[in-house]
């Protein structure tokens, strides 16, 4: 049960617009904002305001000397973790499991279809007022390989299951078996990569993660593959991926980056191969009924003393 003197939650959503929260709780409107609503430390709850970069969203963690749970609206928890060294222990840190699956899976897809049918070219030939006719890449009978099968990779294998592909071959930090088959750990890539036509990152970011798809992931897979990330920008090394794009050997889609935002001038702008989206994938009208509804599950659950749910780490 919540403390009787902090029962202080701060929403990034107007509480009024949230159906079925529970009464008996303080609800307090703060969306990133210079000024905090009320006193951090009378926070119980903080749900971390959505897109807001991680500076945004540890401000207030040194003052919450009395929250409780700390609920991200996102999938990935790496832009709260620098502050997470400032929360008092036992406090619960929750991912948005949940609300990004459907969005994310849909934009993988996108980007898997609109890379190998060759839309960006047409784009730039309407513009141009070229007619680009030809044969292009289908997605049938490729191979494709999932970097992390967690919800969001099985979401994307959901979407390409009528697509008729050759092989979906599963990687987790975990070896584990499913309805669709097995997955595969970390250490079975060097097997995988060669035979994977299209390969899809949605692994969280993570000290295992960081940096995997390097030089020797990117050498590993066949000529023509493309990469696909909407994972985080810092799964992989720009450098090795520029290298492989320049050479005219892989291909990329990317819904994140590193750096991100992109700067301007940076050479992934205008490096050949490469279709990039502004991190789009949760960022969809599917979004915010979502993490509605996963806020007032939460909440209530918060305020009758029980378990709240997609608890990825407890400090202490």
């Amino acid at each position: 049960m919540t403390s009787a003197t902090h029962t202080d939650v701060w929403l990034p959503f107007p509480a009024e617009e949230i159906d079925g929260l529970p009464e008996g709780l303080n609800y307090r409107l703060w969306d990133g904002g210079r000024d905090y609503p009320a006193d951090p430390a009378d926070c119980a709850f903080y749900v971390v305001p959505y897109m807001k970069g991680s500076e945004v969203a540890v401000r207030p963690l040194a003052s919450m000397g009395a929250v409780q749970v700390v609920q991200t609206l996102s999938a990935g928890i790496d832009h709260v973790e620098p502050g997470l060294g400032l929360l008092p222990s036992g406090v619960r840190l929750c991912n948005a499991k949940g609300v990004h699956e459907a969005s994310t899976a849909e934009l993988a897809l996108a980007l898997v279809l609109a890379s190998l049918r060759g839309f960006p070219g047409f784009v730039h030939g309407q513009d141009d007022e070229k007619w680009l006719s030809g044969f292009y890449p289908a997605l049938a009978d490729k191979s494709v390989l999932i970097v992390g099968y967690g919800s969001i990779g099985s979401a994307i294998e959901d979407r390409l299951a009528p697509f008729e592909c050759a092989r979906v071959a599963r990687v987790a930090r975990s070896a584990r078996t499913t309805v669709r088959g097995p997955v595969h750990t970390l250490e079975d890539l060097p097997a995988l990569l060669p035979e994977a036509d299209v390969v899809i990152l949605s692994t969280p970011l993570n000290p295992s993660s960081q940096g995997l798809v390097g030089a020797e992931f990117l050498a590993a897979m066949p000529d023509g593959a493309l990469l696909v990330n909407v994972a985080r920008g810092g799964v992989v090394d720009t450098g090795a991926l520029l290298s492989e794009l320049a050479s005219g050997r892989l291909r990329a889609a990317l819904d994140v980056t590193d750096p991100e935002p992109l700067p301007a001038g940076h050479p992934l702008w205008h490096a050949p191969n490469v279709l990039i989206t502004p991190h789009v994938g949760g960022s969809t009208s599917a979004f915010e009924p979502r993490a509605k509804r996963l806020l007032a599950a939460q909440l209530t659950r918060f305020a009758a003393g029980e378990p709240v749910r997609n608890v990825v780490r407890t400090i202490g």
